[in-house]
């Protein structure tokens, strides 16, 4: 009797574990990773809001300075950019240098000429980033350095006077971009940039003399742009993620 208990123990066990199911070890599924350099196009439109001050005239100083009045230059941009970005667990960061010609144009009536009028003609911008990543999904802030080329100049009747200028302010942003694919991104971005007051001093270039290439003012100028754009971006590079 105890050799048949026995047997029949020996016989149940395997059969028991033949029966009882097992769990299967997860496979790894590949998630969407931001990591990588990036290079692509952009573009949108833009608005540039100045106001003028006169501060001195023929060399005579304008004391309190008088405001010649405000206007917005608008118009279309495009360009591209290139930037890496490293990521960890969600949190992406980033830093991307923009680059972009535009043609953001504008005027206003004033009483020392017959208009003033601006034109910007390129801007660039130097920026950090932060994002969340939701998979293929990403949402950043950026902030850095903006360089803005002006163009200055007030029509009258006896010729024109006109100057050129550089600003580099702060910038600051923000947006989001999508994944399509492994390597293509698409998205779209607010930024806006602080530019500041500057003396410009512009010159008369009636070819008539006397006044031709003679010093005509100097404006006290204050600027903000804002920008709105779309883009996309190829990315390559980055390491590939794993969730379990």
């Amino acid at each position: 009797m105890a050799t048949a208990a026995f047997m029949a123990l020996a016989v149940s066990a395997p059969a028991a574990d033949l029966a009882r199911p097992y769990a299967k070890t997860p496979v790894s599924a590949p998630i969407f990773s931001w990591g990588g350099f990036y290079i692509g196009m952009n573009g949108g439109s833009a608005s540039a809001h100045k106001c003028w001050d006169l501060s001195s005239s023929a060399f005579l100083p304008v004391v309190p300075a008088t405001a010649e009045g405000c206007h917005h230059a608008t118009g279309g941009i495009v360009g591209g950019q290139i930037g890496y970005r490293w990521q960890a667990s969600n949190w992406v960061f980033g830093l991307e240098a923009q680059g972009d010609w535009t043609n953001l144009t504008g005027s206003h009536p004033t009483h020392s000429v017959a208009a003033d009028r601006t034109r910007v003609d390129a801007i660039g911008s130097l920026t950090g980033q932060i994002g969340y990543a939701w998979n293929n999904v990403l949402w950043y802030v950026k902030g850095g350095a903006a360089v803005a080329h002006d163009t200055y100049n007030g029509a009258q009747t006896t010729g024109t006077a006109s100057d050129g200028a550089t600003e580099t302010r702060a910038s600051i942003g923000t947006g989001f971009e999508v994944g399509i694919d492994t390597n293509w991104l698409v998205g779209a971005e607010y930024s806006h940039l602080f530019m500041g007051t500057r003396d410009v001093a512009l010159t008369n270039t009636s070819t008539s003399p006397p006044l031709g290439r003679s010093y005509s003012r100097t404006d006290r100028i204050s600027q903000d742009v804002d920008m709105a754009t779309v883009h996309i971006n190829y990315r390559w590079g980055g390491p590939i993620l794993a969730k379990y």
